[in-house]
């Protein structure tokens, strides 16, 4: 989760000036990390973060933009979670910040996807949206086949208006349903850096961008490997049956075999592994790759001739399946 931490660590330092933008992160961070809970008749909002910047930088926003105080808790981690968690919690006025921030509508009810003003505002809005819904509940895994920015939903309908957020980016999302929980993925890796840079996540973005680069190289350099293996296997597999083959052919052809043919596939028959380039070098005086193969092959076609007119099984009669199996 390294990744993960290091995008929230700077989107929670991240400088916001523009009021409608600070609005709309607040309104995903509670929407996609908070609740609406009524204690002793009154409606507190309490949204759960992991980090303690983004607990601070949420306190800010709701004091700095709609003057409401809020106060800080710190859960302990137990069980499966590790590590602490930070509630932030607002008694006083809470209903009033509920409808401020799209959580309730003008009638007292509640808001299951993100409010109109969000949904329909700027692009920067947009971008804002990303980075609250992230902050509150996003995780990014290490690039390569699975890599994957998530956003874990409250519900459907908020799902749906992160889509649209980031469609209007230019980004292609999906929301979709994994036991039980709503989820928002980008999975295209272009789709994830464009995403991060709209986010603000310039730093955690050159460390992703690094780290897929090197899985890139690390992937073509496997496959060229195993490109070059097979290459070597199925050239050595094609030696080792063209040596079984020019063994029967001088078995066939016994002394009626030409001198030059000879020479040349009892150096076949001698260096059964050997490539028909390495098998030039090894020829005294030495021959070139082609010359070798052609006089492999003359001896081949006589033999089977001869073969053919005897009425005796030819040179692919030494070939057995296990020289031939990849």
């Amino acid at each position: 989760m390294a990744l993960t931490q290091s995008v929230k660590d700077e989107l929670s330092r991240l400088t916001v000036k523009k009021s409608s933008e600070r609005k709309a992160e607040v309104s995903a961070i509670l929407r996609f990390a908070g609740g609406l809970h009524i204690i002793s008749g009154r409606i507190v909002i309490e949204a759960e973060v992991d980090l303690a910047a983004t607990a601070r930088r949420l306190r800010a926003a709701i004091a700095e933009v709609y003057g409401h105080p809020s106060e800080i808790i710190v859960v302990s981690g137990g069980g499966i979670r590790r590590g602490s968690r930070y509630v932030v919690r607002v008694v006083r006025d809470g209903e009033s910040l509920a409808r401020q921030t799209g959580l309730l509508d003008n009638r007292g009810r509640p808001v299951r996807g993100l409010p109109s003003t969000v949904v329909n505002g700027s692009a920067a809005d947009a971008e804002a949206v990303w980075r609250g819904a992230f902050l509150a509940h996003g995780s990014l895994t290490e690039p390569g086949r699975s890599s994957s920015l998530e956003v874990t939903c409250p519900g459907p309908e908020a799902a749906l208006a992160l889509v649209g957020a980031a469609r209007r980016l230019g980004i292609a999302a999906k929301a979709r349903e994994v036991r039980g929980v709503d989820r928002v993925v980008v999975r295209d890796g272009d789709a994830i850096a464009a995403l991060l840079t709209r986010m603000g996540a310039h730093d955690a973005l050159m460390a992703w961008e690094e780290r897929r680069m090197r899985k890139e190289v690390r992937a073509t350099a496997n496959r060229l490997a195993n490109f070059d293996d097979a290459n070597l296997r199925r050239s050595a597999q094609a030696a080792v049956a063209a040596g079984a083959r020019v063994e029967r052919a001088l078995e066939i052809l016994g002394t009626d075999v030409p001198e030059h043919l000879r020479y040349a596939g009892e150096l076949r028959v001698a260096h059964k592994q050997a490539s028909l380039d390495e098998l030039g070098r090894l020829a005294d005086p030495p021959m070139t790759k082609d010359a070798i193969a052609g006089r492999i092959r003359r001896l081949l076609a006589m033999a089977d001739k001869k073969a053919a007119e005897e009425g005796v099984p030819g040179t692919e009669a030494n070939v057995t399946p296990e020289m031939l199996d990849g």
